[in-house]
């Protein structure tokens, strides 16, 4: 019988499809971020922030965004 990983709720995973039609899974966000009014959509900000970071290191930027789903995996 397999073990489940225990589950971290500092932490709401989403996944990411992107404008070219490329998608990510379970980008972590902080859930102490995503309160108030806004919710997810301060996700999607953060999860822009990531991209930038990612592709200034790595020499090769991320599409737009097209849209951001809560990942099922949670």
């Amino acid at each position: 019988m397999a073990r489940k990983k225990p589950t971290d709720n500092a932490f709401v995973l989403f996944d990411v499809l992107y404008e070219d039609g490329s998608r990510t899974s379970n980008r972590k966000i902080p859930s102490s971020e995503l309160t108030g009014m806004d919710g997810d959509s301060v996700a999607r900000g953060m999860i822009e922030a990531q991209d930038r970071k990612i592709g200034e290191m790595s020499g090769q930027p991320r599409g737009a965004i097209k849209s951001i789903a809560r990942s099922a995996n949670q």
